[in-house]
């Protein structure tokens, strides 16, 4: 171990421990946050432990990046049972377990602990981690361990630093959720980072959120379609203009502004907003002309032609809301001259503002 360790400082990975007297030799589970992809490896250069594979075939590679494999692949019940058969035998080394599950960055908070590796044994020893690395990020939410792995050693330096704290019995008639999350509070307290309630499966689901939306045609990077003129603007297809089930935050946001504008069309509002991501920026939009719309009325009314401008789309906006008091009543013909228009056009649209504010 002595050896690897100093192989390992001269690629520039280097691992320091504080207080390694207080590493207790009777405990037999050792239970530490997740940053990198090779947290297993460097606290196996300080002591002997072992780490299951929870994911990812077996075979030669999950040997070579240090997990150890159970050939248990079905539930987690499974997997509870077959590690204290593990831990019953006192020659096999230490469990050490992630039960956040998932690697974080390490510096905002911890994710929420699963409950299955404190229902092992009644006592465990929590491991505080920080990994520190000039100029590049220690850890990357989508990247595979491969190319976590050329990173670390590209740059210059990485530093471990594990801090070994008290071990935790668990209390008379505890449960497992709740040892967990007392474990939580203190190495959230040890690591000056906040004790989260969010799970590795929503880590997850906004992964799949960014992964969709960097798909999209109105994805970040691009021009965003309002600054296109309209005839060269792309038609969405119906499969991308629809809400995902999951997206309850973009719903709700189209949902107050149909409360401002009902007239409107449910998914031209949730286009525009999958742009803005701003409920007020959308109602200005919609205001001022700058998304196109055919409206949405009770009662008939009378037939309006294409809204291939803005003047068009505003002057819809308004037959198709309530009726607003205004200085005087807007005309429903085309104007012939460019002055009336222009003037007609500003009147719809104060009346618009104003039945917006109300």
């Amino acid at each position: 171990r002595f050896i690897v360790r100093v192989m390992c400082s001269v690629l520039g990975l280097f691992v320091r421990q504080s207080d390694p007297r207080l590493r207790d030799v009777n405990v037999r589970v050792y239970i530490a946050n997740h940053v990198t992809q090779f947290d297993h490896n460097v606290i196996n250069l300080l002591t002997s432990c072992n780490t299951p594979a929870l994911n990812g075939a077996p075979g030669f590679i999950c040997w070579s990046r240090g997990f150890m494999e159970l050939g248990v692949t079905g539930s987690r019940a499974e997997l509870v049972d077959s590690l204290k058969a593990y831990s019953s035998h006192r020659g096999n080394p230490p469990l050490l377990l992630f039960p956040e599950e998932a690697a974080t960055n390490g510096r905002a908070g911890l994710l929420r602990f699963s409950s299955w590796p404190f229902s092992i044994l009644d006592v465990v020893q929590p491991v505080a981690l920080q990994v520190q690395r000039p100029l590049i990020t220690v850890s990357v939410a989508d990247s595979s361990w491969i190319t976590e792995l050329l990173w670390t050693f590209f740059v210059p330096f990485t530093v471990y630093q594990v801090r070994w704290m008290p071990s935790v019995p668990r209390r008379a008639e505890e449960l497992s959720e709740d040892f967990a999350l007392r474990v939580q509070e203190l190495l959230a307290m040890e690591l000056g980072v906040v004790s989260t309630r969010l799970t590795a499966a929503d880590k997850t689901e906004h992964m799949k959120r960014l992964r969709h939306t960097s798909l999209l045609p109105f994805a970040p990077g691009r021009r965003p379609a309002s600054s296109q003129p309209l005839a060269a603007r792309p038609r969405m297809p119906s499969s991308l203009t629809g809400v995902a089930p999951e997206d309850v935050r973009l719903t709700a946001m189209a949902q107050r502004v149909k409360e401002v504008l009902p007239h409107v069309p449910l998914e031209v509002i949730r286009i525009d907003l999958a742009q803005t991501s701003c409920v007020d920026t959308t109602i200005a939009n919609l205001l001022e002309g700058r998304v196109p719309f055919f409206p949405e009325s009770k009662e008939a009314g009378t037939d309006l032609p294409a809204p291939s401008t803005s003047q068009a789309a505003a002057a819809s906006g308004v037959q198709g809301s309530v009726a607003v008091p205004s200085s005087k009543p807007a005309t429903k013909q085309f104007a012939k001259s460019p002055v009336e228009r222009h003037l007609s056009l500003q009147e719809r649209k104060r009346a618009l503002y104003d039945y917006a504010r109300r």
